[in-house]
């Protein structure tokens, strides 16, 4: 009877390790799927992001017909929140956003003579998304780094700039500084300091 007790624990032990690494596996391949699906959550927020803030520099830009400000160059972000041109709280953005990719502060893509014209993430992770972006976005398609992810607003009233390019013969500036401090000129305006 002890020799059968003792034939049995050794397989009991083996079905034990054997579980552990299923699980192990289990674990690791639900970890991956995870890590994907926040990821791509994280995309959708940068592009909700990116849009918010392309959209709202287009409405800065866009001349006034009903006797409000004239474009001027904006120099900060925060001006987006109230317009210092006027006397009244006039508000292009519901709040400033950070990267959602990296939890910083959006780099700011600047253009001579114009000021801030967009915002990018400062992310050089690879995205899984490369095609299929919304109307107006269609300048991301095929980029490799989210840093190439120019959210800028068309200043040619919809004529004349391919979406996600800037309007004018100048190139613009990336800045790591929402306060244009320490600005760089960035030849063909697609990748960052």
């Amino acid at each position: 009877m002890r020799r059968a007790l003792r034939s049995c624990a050794g397989f009991t032990y083996l079905a034990a390790i054997m579980i552990v690494v299923i699980m192990g596996i289990m674990l690791g391949v639900s970890g991956q799927l995870w890590r994907t699906i926040m990821k791509r959550e994280r995309e959708e927020e940068l592009l909700f992001r990116g849009q918010q803030y392309k959209a709202a520099l287009e409405r800065w830009y866009k001349p006034s017909t009903s006797g409000g400000p004239p474009p001027s160059p904006l120099n900060d972000l925060k001006d987006l929140l109230k317009d210092p041109r006027t006397a009244t709280t006039v508000r292009y953005i519901r709040r400033l956003y950070k990267d959602p990719v990296t939890g910083n502060d959006f780099d700011v893509v600047r253009q001579p003579g114009k000021g801030i014209v967009g915002v990018m993430s400062t992310s050089e992770e690879e995205p899984l998304k490369t095609g299929g972006f919304p109307k107006g976005l269609a300048g991301l398609e095929g980029t490799d780094q989210y840093r190439k992810w120019l959210f800028t607003a068309d200043l040619t009233g919809g004529q004349g700039a391919a979406p996600g390019q800037q309007s004018g013969n100048a190139s613009p500036a990336v800045s790591g500084q929402q306060s244009g401090v320490g600005s760089s000129s960035v030849p063909g305006g697609t990748a960052p300091r």
